[in-house]
């Protein structure tokens, strides 16, 4: 295991990531304390030990993937003339191709061995950063891309050459699993060219990154986001949090310096003969509400609960308490799972670990029914409940005098819907009984929307 981390390390250390030795015992004595066949807790202490940033969080999430998903994808133990035919494909390759670094680079990528490919891509992002930059014209970056590009078409013509030259000796099965495999490879690096992130930028080119990506992905619905958007999107979303939160703060510091205290403060300005050299204020206690949250996540509704919940509970502080329930026919509360997880980590235990038919179809009014018999108790005036669905209950019983009830005994109820509103009174769609029945209802398909809402909802 250990020796697996540490080639995670050098393969990290190439891409540009720090970690230091002693990050790296510490991570070592970490992983004595758990079970490292559990994946996500294994990933996790690594992360926790490796990415001390949110930069460095979105890093190590790709490198992890390339690592232990993408590069572990290796020949099949159980087919060794295909391994061995693979080493001497790459050696032929290697001695008829003319000395060339990037050449040797991308067929380690190949083998399996990623280091040298990566750090030559982080040399080709450090170049990037030249003066050029300001001209609005980085030639030589690109025809640097375009060799990475050619180098790899040039590995395709290779293997060609040598499968073709010993085409008697390498059976057609070989071949093709070898083709393969290399192809697989090879797209890989492709991908890895076109995706690797800019990470020396000074801080005025990181904040016009962020306005960027935010401008790119804030209008985009939750729904049509690609996997490289949604890690994308965590990372705004992170940033999102620290400057609502602070928001918050500053707010709160303005508005609540308390009432004079007249007692206190002519008892303080006694001691300098009655001049009330200080004005001393009662502390005022904050009003923090309470926030019950009900995810539907069945099919497309999840892409925009996950991201709610991310949020909610990045500001969790700003209220008393937090409960979160998801259902699909039936009801599940998860509020430990974000208590003792972290958020994302938390986010993807929910899928896995909770007890519910996510193939069953949806059906709100045994939701209503289930939270009324078992969770109506934690409702009170105090309490806003947030309840992010379309409304489509397959044309079950909506229960609409229940939500009424939760609403009577409740500060408020939201309701967020990711889907268009055009489709909001169509089919089996009861969100023109439950928008009677709430307090507001407010779309939310996207980030820019859902930001809007936990703004007014902290603010």
């Amino acid at each position: 295991m250990l020796q697996l981390v540490l080639r995670f390390v050098a393969a990290a250390r190439s891409s540009g990531l720090r970690i230091s030795t002693s990050e790296v015992l510490d991570a070592a004595g970490h992983l004595t304390l758990i079970d490292p066949t559990d994946e996500e807790t294994f990933r996790t202490v690594l992360r926790a030990d490796f990415a001390k940033s949110a930069q460095d969080q979105a890093r190590f999430d790709r490198l992890y993937h390339l690592f232990f998903k993408e590069m572990r994808e290796d020949i099949k133990a159980d087919s060794e003339s295909l391994g061995e035919t693979l080493a001497k494909a790459l050696e032929a390759i290697r001695e008829n191709a003319d000395d060339n670094p990037l050449l040797s680079a991308a067929l380690d990528l190949v083998a399996g061995n990623p280091n040298a490919f990566l750090t030559a891509l982080r040399e080709l992002e450090s170049d990037g950063d030249r003066p050029a930059m300001a001209m609005g014209a980085n030639l030589g970056q690109l025809a640097r891309r375009l060799k990475v590009m050619l180098t790899v078409k040039d590995i395709r013509g290779l293997l060609s050459q040598f499968l073709e030259g010993n085409r008697r000796e390498i059976s057609w099965t070989v071949r093709r699993d070898l083709e393969a495999h290399v192809n697989a490879r090879l797209e890989l690096a492709q991908r890895l060219l076109l995706e690797e992130p800019r990470t020396r930028q000074n801080e005025a080119m990181q904040g016009l990154s962020y306005e960027k990506r935010l401008s790119a992905v804030g209008d985009k619905p939750f729904v049509s986001l690609s996997t490289r958007e949604v890690e994308e999107m965590r990372a705004v979303v992170d940033q999102l949090v620290r400057r609502l939160k602070d928001t918050v703060a500053r707010r709160y510091a303005a508005r609540n310096r308390g009432i004079l205290d007249v007692k206190k403060t002519l008892r303080r300005a006694a001691k300098y003969d009655g001049v009330p050299v200080e004005i001393i204020r009662r502390k005022r206690p904050r009003r923090r509400g309470r926030i019950i949250t009900l995810c539907d996540v069945s099919g497309s509704v999840w892409s925009a609960a996950r991201f709610m919940l991310n949020m909610l509970y990045s500001v969790q502080d700003c209220f008393t308490k937090v409960r979160s329930f998801v259902f699909v026919a039936g009801l599940a509360e998860v509020t430990s799972i974000f208590e003792e997880n972290e958020i994302n980590v938390a986010i993807e235990k929910v899928l896995r670990e909770t007890d519910l038919e996510y193939g069953a179809p949806t059906d709100y009014g045994a939701t209503l029914r289930a939270f009324r018999r078992e969770h109506m108790d934690g409702v009170n005036k105090k309490t806003t409940v947030i309840i992010i669905g379309d409304g489509r209950s397959n044309y079950c019983n909506p229960e609409g005098a229940i939500l009424s009830e939760i609403r009577d005994r409740a500060r408020r109820i939201i309701w967020l819907n990711p889907e268009s509103e055009l489709f909001w009174y169509q089919g089996d769609s009861e969100m023109r009984l439950y928008e009677r029945l709430v307090n507001e209802t407010r779309p939310c398909q996207n980030l820019n929307q859902l930001l809007s809402f936990i703004q007014d909802l902290v603010l």
